[in-house]
């Protein structure tokens, strides 16, 4: 373990390539790049991990998603790490959250399941009824089921039981986050047509447009304020949309810096990953970019704000872990 500076972040959600550029005209409330950023690695054992989200287990551990070794693992408070791997192979585990039955449940991109792993590392795996339907993005619902974003245009929930049910979006949709709304709705950003959207636990859809069609929403979070915000990954921007739909964007102070994963800090606002910086922004928009210093380049995702207040994200291709207190 050793103190570092933020890697270098690439745009992305390891699933959507990058296909065209962004714009980069500063918003309200940016502060200029300023700040570095000490961050504590965690380097895993196993080098082909290729770690990518990561949730906070109700037995106090991380526990991450290893999409490129088909496994999840867990680190406990001493550093300790344990990974189980997945039975389905390729299964791909993209992300990972707590479910209401105690366990963690994840998703397989490439196995097309959705899997659920005890405290204890025993493994099940359900396969979806949609093939091929590329399960992205998973969350707790208001409603004790596992709700998850399925990019080919479905939402899907999965109860602690195993049951499934799917819901077709709108024709053009391609869901690549979900969270919960503090609405008790669930909220989905839709990258192939910039649209933001919103399910009830009873299938109902609406969409909500972004500034452009090429915005390409990538993550979205439920921040302290009750509103949902966003990240698009070409727009350059990070949006916040409340649970009445009323939609502000904020462009980057940079340009062409690509945001992706974004989650709520310990500190009340939301922090981001941006290409080559980690951002934070404050619930009035207030902008802070931290300059990476390592010049090679590190596939970071997964941000949340884990153990003792510390945000922590995922570096995939160093295959470590790594933390740092705002």
């Amino acid at each position: 373990m050793s103190e570092i500076t933020v890697a270098r972040v690439l745009c992305a959600s390891f699933a959507v390539a990058a296909m065209s550029s962004c714009g980069g005209a500063s918003g309200n409330g940016t502060v200029p790049v300023t700040n570095h950023l000490a961050i504590t690695q965690y380097a895993l054992a196993r080098k082909a991990a290729g770690p990518t989200a990561l949730a906070e287990g109700p037995d106090g551990a991380l526990w991450f998603t290893a999409f490129d070794a088909d496994a999840i693992g867990r680190m406990a408070h001493s550093g300790a790490v344990a990974t189980y791997t997945i039975p389905t192979s390729p299964a791909g585990p993209a992300s990972i959250a707590v479910g209401s039955d105690g366990a963690l449940w994840f998703v397989e991109l490439d196995g097309n399941r959705v899997g659920r792993i005890t405290t204890s590392g025993a493994i099940t795996e359900y396969p979806l009824p949609e093939p091929y339907s590329q399960p992205l993005s998973i969350t707790a619902g208001p409603d004790g089921a596992l709700w998850f974003a399925e990019q080919v245009g479905s939402i899907g929930r999965i109860t602690t039981a195993g049951a499934i049910s799917e819901y077709r979006l709108p024709r053009g949709d391609g869901p690549v986050g979900i969270a919960l709304g503090s609405d008790g709705n669930l909220w989905y950003v839709s990258y192939p047509n910039g649209k933001i959207g919103r399910i009830t636990p009873t299938g109902a859809v609406t969409d909500y447009p972004t500034n452009s069609s090429q915005s390409t929403p990538s993550s979205i979070a439920r921040g302290p304020d009750g509103a949902l915000w966003f990240t698009e990954l070409f727009g350059n921007r990070v949006g916040r949309i409340t649970t009445g739909g009323k939609m502000t964007e904020y462009s980057l102070p940079t340009a062409r810096v690509f945001p992706s994963t974004i989650g709520r800090g310990p500190d009340g606002a939301l922090w981001f990953l941006e290409e080559g910086r980690v951002a934070r922004i404050t619930t009035r928009g207030v902008i802070t970019e931290y300059e990476a210093a390592r010049a090679d380049t590190d596939s970071i995702n997964g941000l949340i704000t884990g153990p003792a207040g510390a945000v922590w994200f995922t570096e995939r291709n160093h295959s470590a872990l790594a933390s740092f207190v705002p």
